[in-house]
């Protein structure tokens, strides 16, 4: 990664066929009232079929140099942001998107932020919500998780290894040696043109923390998230909850947390069925007993939180299942029996 110190901060975002939302993110992000921050912009055409590099270019061309246009042809989210962060000529790196508008003074505040805390590999802020329809009303905070919306308030804090906190990539700035330090975003993880439920974002803050690095929390770092009137209904939460489910079981996301929230450096062996340890499978039980009761009262959203906790637990489970096939020595059914015996002498033993 070859670079100058021209600009304090490179801003990538990286668009796959959204050509129609461009324009406003990028008015956003080109009327930046820095108070002297110097930054550039790069956009990355990530294999757009539609006239993404036509919208880009007269943005480029009244820029003075600030944006550029790169293609990435490898399909995917984190080939478009290496692609970014390969071209980039700052010390700091930020991330946003192409639903994104940017507060005025986003690029100012993240340069202030890491100036404040030298301690700090990577800021992020606020992603408030620019609905595009009235939201229903089962709609709650809890659910803001897949809208990619985040408001911890009005009060900075450090994530790290013991407040594991994932922050969002929609807003996301990173000084440039994290990169040389622990590589680049990991291209198994990505979204894939409109897949949904990724976590590139979180495996990269994992590695960072497992390295000892922190990142913090910043309110005054601020952008608006569009939200489309098509992730207000509830099947897209679903296929969400879903696909995020098989992206944590690939992270093994759930046997690395421990019971306080903390990383754990080295998980115990449990005793496992079909790859998943036996405690996953009990945590199905709470859930399917609060999803039950919540809709027998009809509490419409947290019926709707738990159902969706189920999915991302089933999916999990289901994808622990196939990465363990190829390596499975006995049959299900033998496996099964195993795993049964082997639970019932614990239960045994505890008694005793």
């Amino acid at each position: 990664m070859t670079h100058t110190e021209h600009f304090d901060v490179s801003v990538v975002i990286s668009t796959y066929n959204r050509c129609d939302l461009l324009p406003d993110a990028l008015e956003a992000v080109l009327s930046q009232k820095t108070d002297g921050v110097r930054y550039e912009i790069i956009i990355v055409d990530n294999n757009s079929t539609d006239r993404t590099r036509n919208v880009v270019e007269p943005f480029a061309a009244r820029s003075d140099g600030k944006l550029r246009y790169i293609f990435e042809g490898r399909q995917g989210l984190s080939y478009g942001r290496n692609a970014g962060i390969n071209n980039a000529r700052a010390p700091i790196i930020a991330f946003t998107d192409d639903d994104v508008r940017v507060a005025p003074d986003w690029v100012k505040q993240i340069k202030l932020a890491f100036d404040a805390h030298p301690d700090a590999d990577f800021v992020s802020g606020k992603i408030l919500p620019r609905w595009e329809r009235e939201p229903p009303r089962w709609l709650t905070r809890e659910h803001w998780t897949p809208l990619a919306i985040t408001d911890h308030g009005d009060k900075p804090f450090y994530v790290d290894a013991k407040n594991p906190l994932c922050l969002i990539g929609a807003s996301l700035a990173f000084r440039r040696a994290v990169f040389d330090r622990i590589g680049l975003f990991a291209p198994d993880l990505q979204r894939v043109k409109d897949g949904i439920g990724s976590t590139e974002d979180h495996e990269l803050q994992l590695r960072l923390w497992y390295a000892g690095g922190r990142g913090m929390y910043v309110p005054e770092i601020v952008v608006y998230t569009d939200v489309q009137a098509e992730r207000l209904e509830k099947s897209y939460h679903r296929r969400w909850y879903t696909g995020y489910g098989r992206y944590c079981a690939m992270m093994h996301l759930i046997e690395i947390t421990g019971p306080d929230g903390e990383l754990i450096h080295e998980p115990p062996n449990p005793t496992k069925l079909f790859g998943t340890p036996a405690y996953i499978y009990r945590m199905l039980i709470p859930l399917c007993g609060q999803w039950l009761k919540a809709t027998a009262r009809r509490r419409e959203s947290v019926a709707f939180h738990k159902e969706l906790e189920l999915r991302r637990l089933l999916s999990y489970i289901r994808k622990r299942y196939e990465e363990n096939a190829a390596a499975r020595q006995r049959s299900p059914i033998a496996e099964l029996g195993s795993f049964a015996i082997t639970m019932l002498r614990r239960k045994v033993g505890s008694i005793s």
